[in-house]
């Protein structure tokens, strides 16, 4: 057994680690079902429900579809596979995201004649019926691994084209929720080829990075910003500057806050590398080495939410096969949890995505435990570690504060009080009294403690925050309850 050494930064307790479920297949059809690579996002989550993409040869070993399924109850039971696409050709590589009701997905599709294309179609009712497919582009070479992403009513795409004799990073958008779409935009015109982009979405702010070896010949990190919904994009950002290949990044974002991550052979073999900037992409932190390892840590996903910002990846150091392995950071990325092992068996775990909502971190990956490839997901319900303590005053009363900014977007502070060690709840509803998020659920000693909510998936309206408050011993006993309105505004 190989030994490995982790890059530790924060110390966490075993509570936490506890809290991962087990291991769930989600398909079981004796065919492949494919993740797609890590640029791109195979799970996203809204209120109570997860929704999960992939792309399945259960029909003809020589043709793939796009099939979904999702689960309305945070991820304990799932709905049966849907099968999204029936085309002649391929249809792979899907991305999917959320937005309050509205899911977005888009693929790779070689229907039309051959050579690829993005597809796009979309869902207004969490999933349950869905439209039709929506071609996005038609041009004579191959356009290829989509990213997507949502910030309210605009949608983002990005994806790799080649178009121009070379491959490009190319964009479009939608402003009205997937109804219509802009012309392609090419983002960049190179000598060299522009790979595997990634895209996020906060507020009016969108971001987008991939890789690129038109400089010096390997493969570096680029980024843009857009600070208008993708409008108009700053120039270009020189992310990692080394000798040695940095491929495969994945974005996301919260407030001002933007994660990066890809991996990256300037070591020897390659390793998970991480860096953010705190004001909108504009100024970028240094590259923070994240795994130091024997062995290969590759295909790196990020989400962020609120103070909080989790990584999964794929890792072979340990049993010589892939495993899938985690990170958490409750500050913004400013320190990380030491590494925690999600998987755990003699078959190959690959491709991991991960997505986050109110207190619950989802994750998917592709797993050939079975004999062939199938989706595996576990979830961990407390996993957003988000709650901050303000000060060394011990409140006298329990005390729930007016959100601000309010109205806010996309994150908002909540401020609350508790006199003695209770298990606190902090609810979000929508108008119609339905719940949205659940960003605190846990114990707390007495103190005044502030949480970020981050409202990036849902729509603009009315909303409601509720806090209870019960004994931390028996949890039954209610001590307080109070209520108080948000807007959001997008």
């Amino acid at each position: 057994m190989k030994t490995t050494i982790f890059f530790l930064l924060l110390s966490v307790s075993s509570h936490l680690f506890s809290q991962w479920g087990p291991d769930v297949r989600l398909t079981i059809d004796g065919a492949n079902s494919y993740a797609s690579l890590n640029n791109a996002r195979n799970i996203a989550v809204a209120g109570n429900t997860v929704h999960v993409i992939w792309a399945d040869d259960r029909i003809s070993s020589s043709n793939a579809e796009i099939y979904y399924k999702r689960s309305t109850d945070a991820g304990l039971s799932w709905s049966s596979d849907i099968r999204l696409t029936n085309a002649s050709g391929w249809s792979t590589h899907p991305s999917i995201t959320v937005s309050g009701s509205n899911v977005h997905v888009a693929w790779i599709d070689e229907r039309d004649g051959g050579n690829f294309e993005i597809y796009y179609k979309r869902s207004t009712d969490s999933g349950l019926n869905w439209g039709s497919d929506v071609r996005l582009t038609s041009a004579t070479g191959m356009s290829d691994v989509p990213s997507i992403a949502v910030s309210g009513s605009i949608v983002h795409v990005v994806w790799q084209d080649n178009r121009d004799g070379n491959y490009e990073v190319y964009y479009k958008r939608s402003t009205n929720g997937g109804l219509n779409w802009s012309t392609d935009l090419r983002m960049t015109s190179n000598s060299g080829n522009s790979f595997n982009p990634s895209v996020a979405a906060s507020g009016s702010y969108a971001y987008m990075v991939w890789q690129d070896n038109s400089v010096d010949n390997n493969f570096e990190i680029y980024a843009y910003y857009s600070t208008n919904d993708g409008a108009s994009w700053s120039s270009f950002i020189r992310l990692t500057n080394n000798s040695a290949s940095s491929e495969y990044p994945c974005v996301s974002a919260s407030g001002s806050n933007v994660h990066v991550v890809w991996h990256d052979n300037r070591d020897g073999n390659f390793e998970i590398y991480y860096k953010r900037s705190t004001n909108n992409a504009v100024n970028w932190g240094s590259d923070v080495r994240m795994t130091i390892n024997s062995g290969i840590s590759q295909y790196p996903s990020i989400v962020a939410l609120g103070n909080y910002a989790g990584m999964v990846w794929q890792d072979n150091s340990v049993d010589n096969n892939y495993e899938i392995y985690h990170y958490f950071s409750s500050n913004n990325g400013a320190t990380w949890s030491s590494f925690q092992r999600l998987t755990n068996n003699t078959a190959v775990s690959r491709y991991p995505h991960i997505a986050a909502f109110g207190s619950g971190v989802h994750v998917v990956w592709n797993d050939d435990r079975d004999g062939n490839w199938e989706i595996y997901y576990k979830r961990n319900p407390t996993g957003v570690v988000s709650v901050q303590p303000v000060g060394s005053l011990i409140p006298q009363d329990y005390r729930l504060s007016q959100n601000y900014p309010n109205p806010f977007n996309p994150v908002t502070m909540i401020e609350f009080d508790i006199p003695k060690l209770s298990y606190i709840t902090i609810r979000i509803y929508d108008i119609l009294g339905r719940e949205v998020s659940r960003p605190v659920e846990q114990r707390l000693e007495a103190g005044r403690y502030t949480v970020d909510f981050d409202a990036s998936e849902l729509s603009s309206g009315t909303y409601f925050y509720r806090i209870e408050a019960s004994d931390a011993s028996s949890g039954s006993a209610q001590l307080f309850r109070d209520v108080k309105k948000m807007i959001i505004l997008k």
